[in-house]
C-alpha cells in the first residue's frame, strides 16, 4: 500500500503533470524548414485582457465600447499593451514571430523595443527573472529569443506597448511541448486593474516588461490588465461602468497626469462613486500626479501640481467624508523620486522611474490585496 502512494506521489511530482493540458502539435504551422512547429498563441489564452467579446483579438476594450468612448480612447484600445502569454514548455530554444498593426515602431523618445516589441520572462526559482526581448525592424518580424534554455519552466510574454498586433506566435523546435500552466492559485486569479495615461500605457519603456504595471504584476505573480490611454486617460464616465464589468482584485486609478485641475474637482468623485456603486467591495487606489523631474526649474509646474493634489485629496476627503469605503490614496511627490533621473522628458518614466512608480505602489497594494 505505501509503495503504491510513493508511486503516485512522484507521478504527482513529475514536471508533466505540473502543467496544463499540452497544445496538440498539429495545431501549430511547420517552418519551412521544417525544423520549428508555430503555434499560436491564442491557443494558449492571452493573459490581460479584461473582455473576450472583442472586434480583433488582441483588443483591451469589449466590441461594444466602440461606440461607448471617446475615438481616442477607442483607437488606443487597440494597443497591445498589458496583454500577455503565460505558458510552459521543455524546448530548449524559443522563436518569436509577430505582425503589429502601425508601421511606426518606435518614437522619438521611446524605442522600438518598448513600442512595437516583445519580452520573455521566465521563473527561475519561484522568480520571474528576464529571458530576452523581440527587436521589431519591419512590421513582420521573426526572431530566435533563446536557444540556450534547459529544462520545463513557466514563462511570461509581454506583447507591444504603443502598437497593436495582429498575430502573435511562438515558435519551438519539433520535439519541444508547448503546454497551458496550471491556473494560478484561487488567491491570485483576480487581476489587478490599472486605468490611467500614456505612463500607465507603457511611455516610455525601454520593453514591454518594465512598465510598472508588468513589474507589479511579477512582483505580485497575479495577472494585470492595464488600461491606459495616452493622453485620454481622463476619468470618463463610460470607463467606471466598463471597469466594474471586471471582477478585480484591486482597481488603480492614475489619471492626473491627463486632467486640469477644474477636471479633476470635477470628475474624481462621480467616477469613484460610480465604480464603488458597481463594485461595492473591491480596493481601489487613488494615485495622485507625478511630478515632472525638471519641475524644481519651473514654477508653474510645481503649482499645477499641487493645485492638481490638493483637489484630488479634497475629492478624497469628500468620498471618505461620506461613507465611500476601501478607498486608499497614494501621494505623488517622490513617485519618480527626487534625483531627477526618472524620466525621459520630465514626464515619462525611464525603466529607472518606473521601477519607482512600481515600488511605490506596491508598498499600499499589499495592504489592498494581502499579498506580502
Amino acid at each position: 500500500m505505501s509503495r503504491v502512494f510513493v508511486l503516485f506521489a512522484v507521478f504527482l511530482a513529475s514536471p508533466l503533470f505540473a502543467a496544463g493540458p499540452v497544445i496538440d502539435p498539429a495545431t501549430a504551422k511547420p517552418d519551412e524548414k521544417g525544423n520549428l512547429l508555430w503555434y499560436d498563441v491564442r491557443a494558449v489564452g492571452l493573459e490581460g485582457q479584461g473582455w473576450t467579446d472583442v472586434k480583433a483579438p488582441f483588443d483591451r476594450l469589449p466590441a461594444k465600447a466602440e461606440q461607448l468612448v471617446r475615438s481616442p480612447v477607442w483607437g488606443l484600445s487597440r494597443n497591445s499593451t498589458g496583454l500577455a502569454v503565460r505558458f510552459m514548455s521543455d524546448s530548449p530554444a524559443i522563436h518569436a514571430r509577430w505582425t503589429v498593426t502601425n508601421k511606426q515602431l518606435a518614437m522619438s523618445h521611446m524605442p522600438a523595443t518598448g513600442v512595437s516589441g516583445l519580452d520573455l520572462y521566465g521563473k527561475l526559482d519561484g522568480k520571474w527573472r528576464w529571458v530576452a526581448n523581440g527587436r521589431p525592424t519591419a512590421e513582420t518580424n521573426t526572431q530566435a529569443l533563446s536557444t540556450a534554455l534547459k529544462g520545463e519552466r513557466e514563462y511570461l510574454l509581454y506583447l507591444p506597448l504603443y502598437n497593436g498586433v495582429s498575430s502573435v506566435e511562438i515558435g519551438l523546435p519539433k520535439t519541444a511541448k508547448l503546454m497551458k500552466p496550471d491556473a494560478r492559485p484561487e488567491a491570485k486569479r483576480k487581476p489587478l486593474v490599472f486605468y490611467g495615461t500614456s505612463i500607465t500605457q507603457g511611455g516610455c519603456a525601454s520593453r514591454p516588461g518594465m512598465v510598472y504595471t508588468a513589474i507589479l504584476g511579477r512582483w505580485f505573480d497575479m495577472p494585470v490588465i492595464n488600461l491606459g490611454f495616452s493622453g485620454a486617460g481622463t476619468l470618463d464616465p463610460e470607463l467606471a461602468t466598463l471597469l466594474g464589468e471586471i471582477d478585480a482584485a484591486v482597481y488603480v486609478l492614475d489619471c492626473l497626469p491627463n486632467m486640469s485641475v477644474a477636471q479633476v474637482a470635477e470628475r474624481t468623485e462621480p467616477f469613484v462613486k460610480a465604480l464603488r456603486k458597481l463594485r461595492p467591495d473591491t480596493p481601489i487606489l487613488m494615485v495622485e500626479d507625478r511630478v515632472y523631474t525638471n519641475a524644481v526649474f519651473n514654477a508653474g509646474m510645481l503649482k499645477r501640481s499641487a493645485d492638481s493634489h490638493a483637489a484630488f485629496r479634497k475629492a478624497y476627503d469628500n468620498l471618505t467624508a461620506a461613507d465611500v469605503k476601501g478607498l486608499t490614496y497614494l501621494e505623488g511627490d517622490h513617485l519618480l523620486g527626487d534625483d531627477g533621473e526618472g524620466a525621459v522628458d520630465g514626464s515619462h518614466p525611464t525603466d529607472l522611474g518606473f521601477l519607482r512608480l512600481a515600488e511605490a505602489m506596491a508598498k499600499p497594494l499589499r495592504l489592498m490585496v494581502g499579498t506580502k
